[in-house]
C-alpha cells in the first residue's frame, strides 16, 4: 500500500517573507487562509453583507500595507484579528456619525428559511440579539461580541483592544447588564 503524502502548507511566516520580497501571490494565500475568520468577525459588527465586505477589504488592505510592521512576537492570525477588531470598531463609529441611532425596524431582517420551527426560532433569536447589540455603545458591543460570541478570553480581548484585563472584565459586566436591560425592555414592549 502506498502512502500519499499531503503537501505541507507554507507557514504564515514564509508567506509573509515571500510577500515582503514582492510575491503578491503569497499574500493572496494568506487572505485565502484567513478570510473566513475575518468575514465571520466583521459580520458580527456589520449591518449587511456590503458593509462586511467593506470591512474585510479594509482589513486586508491595512494588513498588506503594514505587513513590514508585523513583529512576529504573536501569531499572524492574532495580529490580523486585531486589525479586524479595530476596523470593525471604526465602522461602527462611522455609521453612528453618518446616520445616528436608527430605529428597531431598520434592523429586523426578513426570515427566509421556513424549513422548520427550530430554524425559524433560532433566526428570530439571532435577529433579536443583533438588534439588541445595536443598542449598545461601541465598546459594549465589542466586548460582548469578542467574549460571548467569538469566544475570546479576557486576556486575548485585552491584547486585541489594548484595554487592561480588569477593564475588559468591568466592561463585560456592564455590557451584560445593559444588554439584559435592553432585552427586558423589548419583552415589555412585546406584551
Amino acid at each position: 500500500m502506498t502512502v500519499t503524502s499531503v503537501p505541507e502548507q507554507p507557514s504564515d511566516e514564509s508567506l509573509i517573507s515571500a510577500t515582503l520580497a514582492g510575491d503578491e501571490g503569497a499574500f493572496s494565500l494568506l487572505v485565502t487562509r484567513y478570510k473566513r475568520r475575518i468575514f465571520g468577525l466583521a459580520a458580527r459588527f456589520a449591518r449587511d453583507s456590503e458593509e462586511v465586505e467593506d470591512i474585510c477589504q479594509e482589513v486586508f488592505i491595512k494588513a498588506f500595507e503594514n505587513l513590514a510592521a508585523f513583529r512576529h512576537d504573536a501569531p499572524f492570525e492574532h495580529w490580523l484579528t486585531r486589525i479586524a477588531v479595530r476596523a470593525s470598531h471604526d465602522a461602527l463609529r462611522r455609521r453612528r456619525r453618518e446616520k445616528g441611532q436608527s430605529g428597531f425596524d431598520d434592523y429586523v431582517f426578513e426570515v427566509r428559511d421556513y424549513a422548520g420551527e427550530a430554524r425559524h426560532e433560532a433566526r428570530l433569536a439571532r435577529e433579536l440579539l443583533k438588534w439588541a447589540l445595536l443598542r449598545l455603545k461601541e465598546e459594549e458591543r465589542v466586548v460582548i461580541t469578542l467574549l460571548e460570541l467569538e469566544g475570546y478570553s479576557v486576556r486575548e480581548i485585552s491584547s486585541l483592544t489594548g484595554w487592561s484585563e480588569s477593564n475588559v472584565k468591568v466592561r463585560a459586566h456592564r455590557a451584560r447588564k445593559v444588554l439584559k436591560r435592553v432585552l427586558e425592555e423589548n419583552d415589555e414592549r412585546q406584551r
